[in-house]
C-alpha cells in the first residue's frame, strides 16, 4: 500500500507541477509548459522503477521506448521484481539472457495509447512481444495477466504507463 501512496503522491505532484503555467510579467507572455517526459524518462524519474529501468537498459530497449510510439506500458515496480525467485533479476540482466529479457519486457508493452478507461473495457490485449495478455475487471479492480493494476494513466509524451504489482511472464517463456 505504501508504494501506491508514493506513486499517487508522485503522480499528483507531477500533475500539479506540469499544469502550472509560467507567466513572464515583464512581457505578459506565457512561457511554454515543459514537455512531458517520454516513457523511459518517466520511469527513470521515479525511484520505484529503478529495476525496470535497469532491465530496459540491459535489454537495449531505451531507444525504442523513447521513440515516438505511442506505447502503453504495464510497468512493474521494484517490489514486483523483488517477488521473483532469488537470482532471477540478476540472471535476466546478464548479456547471455538478453533475448529472454526482451521477451519479458515487451510482454509488458502494448502498441498504442490505451487509457485506463479503455483497459477496463477489454478482455485481452496483444503485446509487442506477440502473446496475448488477459485482462480481468472486478469490483476489487483490474488485472492484466494476473498482475493487479495499482496506478493508471501516467502520461508520457509517447504513450501511457499503468503501474502493476507483478512481473508478468509471457506464456512462451
Amino acid at each position: 500500500m505504501r508504494i501506491a501512496t508514493k506513486l499517487f503522491t508522485s503522480i499528483a505532484l507531477f500533475s500539479l507541477l506540469s499544469g502550472i503555467g509560467i507567466v513572464n510579467a515583464a512581457h505578459h507572455e506565457e512561457a511554454a509548459a515543459p514537455a512531458p517526459p517520454n516513457i523511459v524518462e518517466l520511469a527513470a524519474g521515479n525511484a520505484d522503477f529503478s529495476t525496470l529501468v535497469a532491465a530496459v537498459q540491459a535489454a537495449g530497449l531505451v531507444e525504442t521506448l523513447s521513440s515516438e510510439g505511442p506505447f502503453t506500458v504495464f510497468a512493474p515496480t521494484n517490489a514486483a521484481f523483488a517477488e521473483l525467485p532469488d537470482g532471477t533479476v540478476e540472471a535476466l540482466l546478464l548479456p547471455e539472457n538478453k533475448d529472454q529479457l526482451i521477451a519479458i519486457l515487451t510482454y509488458h508493452v502494448v502498441p498504442g495509447n490505451v487509457s485506463a478507461a479503455e483497459v477496463v473495457t477489454l478482455t485481452e490485449v496483444t503485446t509487442v512481444q506477440g502473446d496475448i495478455a488477459a485482462i480481468s475487471v472486478t469490483d476489487e479492480g483490474a488485472t492484466i495477466d494476473g498482475a493487479t493494476i495499482v496506478a493508471t494513466d501516467l502520461e508520457a509524451s509517447n504513450g501511457v504507463v499503468h503501474v502493476i504489482d507483478t512481473v508478468m511472464m509471457p506464456p512462451s517463456e
